[in-house]
């Protein structure tokens, strides 16, 4: 019963008893240990004020302490709220409990990354919103997350934020050179998506600027994509400025030299991989590759006599059959992929 309801129904019983006594007129008593002499009808209703005001003191007591528990309720239910969000961002956050029996499940949240599978009724609308667009991230679409205030939630390696920025490169050409001019802010995954779009899409005039951040493997993706309509602008001194900072290896400068031989002048490419070699002994085999390739036999003899004895075998041996018979080609009798394979003896 509410404390109000309580109060009218008892002081109207209280004034109804003492009502009816009052019209006995039954006088007066006194009570000799306390000396004190009252009118009867007092004596009556005295009791039956005093069980109110004890029955309101104790109601009163106890309300208020189901006042106190009830906050402690609601503030930890805000907390698990709080608990669930940060797991479904993947981004877990240890919370303070009151309530034990909340504190011995909840506590799991802590530790745990939920994933919504499907759309869920009957959420609050703070974790309906984040269930929605962590679904529409996971099926592929971009979603501004500061738009919608949430971008401080994630950090650089979260799955959530990571797939976000995936999304958003295949969707949106400016994101992708704003990677690779801020590689550092970005993870590797997102880094090397980013590489590998701008690899199949630009040109070396614009990939330029970027060798630094390239690797072989999507240099050679570009240098893949020249065909006799479209060069992608590559000159000698872009191919310098990659090969300069990219960790080369003879694998390496046998494909690129592969592709060089088709578009760039023979002199020119002789040129540039007579300096690498020079520079590198990895280009050597590349430089031996292209010297066949242009028929240049005693340049080739040159070559050979100044190595040891034991060093490319497999061109000493091209070379021999060359002097027998000049229409082997080096493709004939070696497969060039295992060029860099040292013979075993």
């Amino acid at each position: 019963m509410k404390l109000g309801l309580y109060t009218f129904v008892a002081l109207a019983y209280i004034l109804l008893i003492g009502g009816y006594v009052y019209t006995l007129d039954l006088g007066k008593y006194r009570l000799e240990i306390l000396n004190i002499e009252l009118p009867i009808t007092l004596w009556i209703i005295l009791p039956l004020v005093l069980l109110f005001l004890f029955t309101v003191a104790h109601m009163l007591f106890y309300g208020l302490k189901n006042y106190f528990q009830i906050k402690k309720w609601k503030k930890d239910i805000g907390k698990v709220e709080d608990a669930l969000y940060w797991s479904l961002v993947h981004e877990p956050k240890k919370q303070k409990y009151v309530i034990d029996d909340i504190k011995n499940s909840a506590v799991l949240l802590s530790k745990s990354l939920l994933t919504a599978t499907d759309n869920v009724e009957g959420l609050t609308p703070r974790l309906s919103r984040v269930v929605n667009l962590i679904q529409k991230v996971n099926n592929g679409e971009y979603v501004d997350f500061k738009e919608h205030k949430m971008l401080k939630v994630f950090n650089s390696g979260n799955p959530i934020l990571v797939k976000n920025r995936l999304n958003r490169l295949e969707s949106d050409e400016k994101f992708v050179e704003e990677v690779m001019r801020s590689r550092t802010e970005y993870s590797d995954s997102v880094q090397a998506e980013a590489l590998r779009i701008f690899a199949q899409k630009e040109d070396f005039a614009a990939a330029r600027k970027y060798a630094k951040v390239f690797d072989i493997k999507n240099f050679l993706v570009m240098l893949n994509r020249i065909d006799d309509e479209d060069d992608l602008g590559l000159t000698g001194e872009i191919l310098n400025d990659f090969i300069s900072v990219l960790p080369m290896k003879c694998e390496a400068y046998i494909k690129i030299a592969e592709i060089t031989k088709k578009y760039f002048k023979p002199e020119e490419n002789l040129q540039l991989f007579r300096a690498y070699q020079t520079k590198d002994e990895k280009a050597q085999n590349a430089y031996l590759y292209l010297l066949f390739e242009y028929e240049l036999l005693d340049q080739v003899a040159n070559y050979l006599d100044e190595q040891g004895e034991n060093e490319f075998v497999k061109f000493r041996a091209l070379y021999a059959l060359k002097k027998a018979n000049s229409k082997y080609k080096l493709e004939d009798i070696i497969d060039i992929s295992t060029l860099c394979k040292k013979v075993r003896s």
